[in-house]
């Protein structure tokens, strides 16, 4: 493969381990990599290990073209801009048409398990509609629909564990959680490939699992009982707001329920373990590994 590749957002949590895995999972030498972000000082390490780091604002287009200029490969990370509403759509759509303008082959992008129309997830329409201009650039494209991290439950987890009450209005609803360490090394396989073909990947754990399934397990790792309790959307928010969350982020969040309620969040597939190369991690030895943190 003589291909540059080039990871937006490498400062990120995620950013960072695609690159690491390029580097060491997939012998990708770091002459062939392209690292980008806002805060190239932050990237020090991976520049002494020979990989081009580079400044690239997503809310400055100018720089953007510039920072992708010589790559045939680009992985555009969704950006975690969340709290001014078309802020995030605005921010990747600058980035596609940067990728257009500077001739990128190949423009991969991290996306949403089916982020169509009708989602009940409040930032849906900011994947659907990257997804959408990426097609019509007429650019081959790559996109991992990413799934739920695990390390999404930190979020919520130490509090739900200090007042024993887990309160949900996700129903019997499944979410297939998936480590972002496995998530990455998927994604860093896939802008690895020689491939020139369009794809869709919805990117999962191994297994799916109800709001109780995972108090049951942490329960068996804590020794801590956790009751679970379902409310209606409305009555969850309500009480949300009354903890002190702002209302937007109160939606947002039990707009997740809302979704995996509906079935949105429960899809298996195996993408991760062929794109990877390796079995995923449990969600069960995900807990034990981190037992510290879910007590925050």
């Amino acid at each position: 493969m003589s291909e540059t590749l080039l990871v937006t957002g490498a400062s990120g949590h995620l950013g960072r381990a695609v690159i690491n895995h390029l580097l060491n999972t997939f012998k990708v030498p770091a002459e062939r990599i392209i690292a980008t972000t806002r805060t190239p000082a932050n990237l020090a390490e991976l520049a002494g290990r020979g990989v081009a780091v580079r400044e690239a604002n997503f809310d400055d287009t100018a720089s953007l073209a510039q920072a992708f200029a010589g790559a045939s490969r680009v992985l555009i990370i969704s950006t975690s801009e969340l709290v001014i509403q078309g802020k995030r759509r605005e921010q990747q759509l600058a980035a596609v048409a940067a990728a257009k303008q500077a001739g990128v082959a190949h423009l991969l992008y991290t996306s949403l398990p089916d982020p169509e129309p009708g989602s009940p997830i409040l930032f849906a329409p900011d994947h659907y509609d990257t997804e959408q201009a990426i097609k019509a650039a007429g650019i081959p494209y790559t996109f991992f629909r990413d799934g739920w991290y695990d390390e999404n439950l930190f979020m919520s987890l130490p509090q739900t564990l200090a007042s024993g009450h887990w309160y949900t209005s996700a129903g019997d609803g499944r979410i297939s959680y998936c480590a972002r360490d496995d998530m990455a090394a998927a994604i860093a396989g896939g802008l690895a490939l020689a491939s020139d073909q369009s794809t869709t990947y919805t990117l999962t754990g191994p297994k799916a699992y109800t709001v109780a399934e995972v108090a049951a397990l942490v329960t068996e790792v804590t020794g801590k009982p956790i009751e679970v309790v379902q409310l209606s959307d409305e009555a969850l928010t309500e009480g949300m707001k009354a903890a002190g969350l702002p209302e937007p982020i109160a939606r947002l969040l039990v707009s997740f329920d809302a979704a995996t309620r509906a079935g949105g969040l429960g899809m298996v597939t195996d993408a991760v373990e062929k794109l990877s190369g390796r079995k995923s991690l449990s969600l069960q030895r995900f807990l034990e590994a981190n037992k510290a943190k879910l007590a925050g």
